[in-house]
C-alpha cells in the first residue's frame, strides 16, 4: 500500500481547501512520491484518532503515522533523502522555518478573516455548527460581521505580502531558481483561498500573482486542477 493523505474536503468530497494539506500534497509531489488521499470533514475526528489528535494532514506511510504539515514535510525530508530535497540542507530547514511560521502567523489569520464567510458556505451541512461555534470564538465575533468590509481589509492584507515581493525581485521562487518547501508553505495559504472563495485576493499585475501562478503549473498542474475559483 502507498502513502495516505487525510484531505480536508468540503460538502463536495472533491473540494479539498486545507492549507495544511496543500503543503503537504505538493511536497509529495515535490518528492515524486505517489500517495491517495482520504477526504474527511472537520466533524470527523473519530477517523483520525488513531494519529493521537484530531487535526488533518494525517500521513499514512507503512507503519508510520505523522500529522502536522511541518512535521510531515521534516519526515519525508529524513525519511526519503535519495529525493529531491525540501529545505536544501539545515541552513534552509532552518529559514524555512521561519517562514512556515511567518505563514501560519500573518497570511492564515489574514486570510480567515477575509474568505471565512465563503468557507461555511461550502462545508457540508454537518460541519456548519462546529465550525461557526469554533472561529467565532476564535475570531471574536459573528463571521458575517468578520468579513462585512473585507473591500477594504484586503488592501491592508496586501500590503503585509510585500516581504515576499522583495524576494520575488531578486528571483522566481521563495527557494531561489526552483520551488522548495518554503514556496508550499505560503502557496498553501493562497490555494485555500482559491478552492473555496471567488474573492480576489491578488491584483494581476501583483508578483505575487504571477509566483502563485507558476507554482499552480508545477507538477504538471497539479494545484490548477483542484475544484476551486479562477482568481
Amino acid at each position: 500500500m502507498g502513502l495516505q493523505l487525510y484531505d480536508l474536503a468540503g460538502a463536495e468530497p472533491e473540494r479539498r481547501f486545507s492549507p495544511y494539506c496543500w503543503r503537504t500534497k505538493l511536497a509529495l509531489m515535490h518528492k515524486g512520491l505517489p500517495f491517495d488521499t482520504i477526504p474527511l470533514r472537520f466533524t470527523d475526528k473519530d477517523a483520525i484518532a488513531f494519529s493521537g489528535q484530531s487535526r488533518v494532514p494525517v500521513l499514512i506511510d507503512g507503519d508510520e503515522v505523522v500529522s502536522d504539515s511541518w512535521t510531515i514535510a521534516t519526515y519525508l525530508e529524513d525519511a526519503y533523502t535519495d529525493r529531491p530535497s525540501l529545505f536544501r540542507g539545515e541552513g534552509g530547514r532552518a529559514v524555512t522555518r521561519f517562514v512556515n511560521a511567518w505563514a501560519d502567523g500573518v497570511l492564515v489569520g489574514g486570510i480567515l478573516r477575509l474568505i471565512v464567510t465563503d468557507i461555511l458556505a461550502h462545508l457540508d451541512e454537518k460541519d456548519r455548527a462546529y465550525f461557526r461555534e469554533t472561529r467565532e470564538k476564535r475570531l471574536g465575533a459573528v463571521l458575517e460581521a468578520v468579513s462585512a468590509d473585507r473591500e477594504t481589509n484586503v488592501l491592508a492584507f496586501r500590503k503585509t505580502l510585500d516581504p515576499i515581493r522583495t524576494v520575488l525581485a531578486a528571483q522566481p521562487y521563495l527557494g531561489g531558481e526552483i520551488p522548495a518547501y518554503a514556496d508550499y508553505a505560503v502557496f498553501g495559504c493562497f490555494q485555500w483561498a482559491r478552492c473555496i472563495s471567488s474573492f480576489p485576493l491578488l491584483l494581476k499585475d501583483d508578483a505575487v500573482w504571477s509566483w502563485r501562478d507558476r507554482l499552480l503549473s508545477t507538477f504538471g498542474g497539479f494545484a490548477a486542477k483542484a475544484l476551486g475559483y479562477p482568481v
